[in-house]
């Protein structure tokens, strides 16, 4: 009888998963989709190539920004409540860039666009977190990688073909939020607001005390590099290949999207059995290393077909890293304020991407290739720092 109700609640679960899935893809969509049609954008536009790379960006530091106040609101007000008018912000901000003729009008509609991204983020994933407990949520979380890897594959492909006709034709796709607003209203559960769901006096001395361990420090630590690596790869790679092999939007859209397919492939099937076989910090810094060797090889290699399956190695790499991270922050963070510290754990990924063309800006515009080495350098770094606190890593191990 038990075994009965248990898969009824699975197959209750079922729609939702899915609107969540749609929901957390379009926020690989905010800065992934228009990554192809980049260097048009900043040909057109006449922009600097130092600052071409803040376009790409600009979202992840209004994420950063917006993010943890939508966790918290999201523990208060309901999660549901926030991320359906996010998704409607979504699809206004996003198709507004289509209508820029300047720098900084297209710049207003990237941060704005980051906000919305944010409220999409922070509810999605607590959502998630508060639907499923144990291994159940970890492999929750490695097939929602996937999910948003499969879509961060679609959307670059689409938005490059789009790209070869307008560039503008591109930012039509942040209208997809639209829709899955319209899902979100329909099929979220309109649950009343429990007592506890307020971020009363006890809740925000657990957040603090949670905000101050080492684990999570480093593991907010370790999102922002990983995510600063990931965005050389987003940003650089399309002007480089552009240069160097003269690839076009459609060419560059499935460079990204190869990336996106190991990263898919690793996130469902092996992120999670590693982690179990060799512990977290291990298969964390596995992950490190594969980004780190893929970065080095992107100056070297010139033809396509060994272009796209160092894309899908780099991918692998980064598929490995993020659901682990995720997994461990969420283990070690009481329930009562998982939503606010996932919520602060995807604004310091999201300040790591928007700090990395700040700083990697003008070694790109001096240095050319030696962006790519920066990286690799850094995800090295980060795996030594990985392993050295393993051990922290490790005691993130328990659920309250």
């Amino acid at each position: 009888m038990s075994s009965s109700l248990l898969t009824r609640e699975t197959r209750k679960q079922i729609p939702i998963l899915l609107v969540l899935l749609a929901c957390g893809s379009l926020t690989t969509m905010t800065g992934s989709v228009v990554a192809p049609v980049m260097p048009e954008v900043k040909d057109q536009l006449l922009i600097d190539p130092r600052w071409s790379g803040i376009l790409v960006s600009m979202h992840c530091l209004t994420i950063f920004l917006f993010s943890p106040i939508f966790g918290i609101l999201s523990d208060r007000i309901g999660k549901a409540k926030v991320l359906i008018p996010s998704l409607v912000c979504y699809a206004i901000f996003g198709t507004a860039g289509a209508f820029a003729n300047s720098f900084t009008p297209l710049l207003i509609s990237r941060a704005l666009l980051g906000a919305a991204s944010g409220g999409i983020a922070a509810a999605s994933i607590g959502i998630l977190s508060s639907m499923y407990e144990g291994e159940k949520r970890t492999r929750i979380l490695g097939y929602t990688t996937s999910a948003l890897a499969i879509a961060s594959i679609i959307f670059p492909l689409v938005g490059g073909l789009l790209g070869k006709y307008n560039w503008r034709f591109t930012f039509a796709m942040y209208a997809l939020a639209l829709p899955a607003a319209l899902m979100a209203y329909l099929l979220l559960p309109k649950r009343k607001r429990q007592g506890a769901s307020s971020l009363n006096i006890g809740q925000k001395d657990k957040l603090i005390e949670s905000l101050k361990t080492p684990s999570t420090i480093t593991l907010f630590t370790a999102l922002a590099l990983t995510s600063a690596i990931f965005y050389v790869v987003i940003i650089y790679a399309p002007l480089h290949f552009k240069e160097t092999i003269g690839a076009d939007t459609a060419v560059n859209g499935a460079i990204l999207a190869s990336r996106a397919i190991g990263a898919a492939v690793i996130s469902a099937v092996g992120a999670s059995k590693l982690a179990k076989r060799l512990g977290s910090a291990k298969a964390i810094a596995i992950g490190f290393i594969l980004m780190s060797v893929t970065l080095i090889t992107i100056p070297f290699v010139k033809p396509l077909y060994l272009i796209l399956p160092t894309a899908i190695v780099f991918g692998m790499g980064f598929g490995i890293v993020m659901p682990n991270l995720y997994d461990a922050l969420s283990k070690s963070t009481p329930k009562e304020v998982r939503s606010s510290i996932l919520a602060i754990g995807t604004g310091a990924s999201n300040l790591g991407q928007f700090f990395s063309p700040i700083f990697l800006g003008p070694v790109w515009k001096n240095a050319g290739i030696g962006v790519f080495f920066v990286g690799a350098g850094v995800a090295l770094i980060t795996t030594f720092l990985s392993i050295q606190q393993g051990k922290a890593l490790e005691k993130a191990k328990y659920d309250r």
